[in-house]
């Protein structure tokens, strides 16, 4: 049985890709990976995740910086992402949130913690999709005043 959610993992050490990978899959979710920030636009242009997994620390373009792109475009604004990072200290946890992510897990991931932040962002996900697309139609039905 699938997830039958997409997430991209976008970190450019490629230990860290396996492991999240290998976790990810276990779990029977579709993922994809990319190793820049960049790289990491270009997907979730052509393939739209459900959730991100996104490292600070990455070459051409930070986590940071990703992160604010997304949120400013409305195509992508609403893609769950947790920042996935060695950074710990209080103001990398400020910058990540004012960027726009919507959790932050630190490195070493905790396999089991990690597997159950990404169960919870997507089902917080799904249940706002209605009430979006319930705010979208209702708008088109008001008349201009």
């Amino acid at each position: 049985m699938s997830n039958e959610a997409k997430i991209l993992i976008a970190d450019d050490h490629p230990h860290g890709v396996e492991l999240l990978e290998a976790y990810l899959a276990a779990a029977d979710y579709e993922v994809k990976t990319a190793s820049n920030g960049e790289e990491t636009l270009k997907i979730v242009e052509s393939w739209k995740p459900d959730l991100i997994l996104l490292d600070i620390m990455m070459p051409r373009m930070s986590g940071f910086e990703v992160c604010k792109t997304l949120r400013a475009n409305e195509a992508t604004r609403d893609i769950a992402v947790i920042m996935v990072t060695a950074l710990d200290q209080p103001s990398d946890v400020e910058r990540a949130v004012e960027a726009g992510c919507d959790d932050f897990i630190t490195k070493p991931i905790n396999q089991q913690e990690m597997l159950k932040r990404v169960a919870a962002m997507l089902k917080a996900r799904t249940q706002r999709e209605p009430d979006r697309t319930l705010s979208y139609l209702e708008s088109m039905q008001q008349e201009p005043s």
